[in-house]
């Protein structure tokens, strides 16, 4: 076994990930404060060839010192916009027909591991401040919840790990 170098890995350059086909899905950051995390997510989103980011109310934006240090320049790459409240945003997403999906533990949430993605339907998933989660005004805007599953003693995972894992979620189950 031998690790690959950067060079192996060919990676695309910025204007043929602006070009290629993109994750049907919009990230919507309510009141993100940290911009490690913000970061973070940038380049899951890269990763992953999500179409837009949308930072909302306290959110960063670029250019961050903070950001770009986790981003690692996947601000350049992905598509962002920024939004002074995060209504405006889910506005935004409904009037383009996505479905509107919070991730927040509510009494109707709906376990990750059961969320069945619809190919010809696109999702805006909105995650929250990391002390307070998604507002429950936005969470009356929203089609659903989903939850992630947890089975240690603290109730929730940090922002970007869970942003992380519903990504990868969406991209296996959309690509199947």
């Amino acid at each position: 076994m031998k690790k690959i170098s950067l060079d192996e890995l060919h990676r695309i350059d910025i204007e043929t990930f602006k070009q290629s086909p993109k994750l049907p899905i919009i990230i919507i950051l309510d009141n993100i404060r940290s911009q490690y995390n913000i970061g973070s997510i940038f380049r899951t989103c890269d990763a992953f060839r999500v179409e837009q980011l949308l930072l909302c109310g306290i959110t960063a934006k670029p250019p961050s010192r903070e950001i770009e240090k986790s981003a690692l320049g996947a601000t350049q790459s992905v598509i962002w916009k920024y939004f002074s409240t995060t209504q405006e945003a889910v506005e935004y997403c409904k009037n383009r027909n996505y479905k509107i999906v919070a991730i927040e533990q509510t009494d109707e949430s709906i376990d990750i591991r059961q969320f069945d993605v619809l190919k010809n339907q696109p999702y805006a998933f909105i995650f929250g401040n990391e002390v307070h989660g998604v507002d429950q005004k936005i969470i009356d805007q929203c089609n659903f919840c989903i939850e992630i599953p947890q089975f240690g003693t603290k109730h929730s995972f940090n922002v970007a790990v869970t942003s992380a894992i519903v990504m990868y979620d969406f991209f296996i189950k959309y690509q199947i």
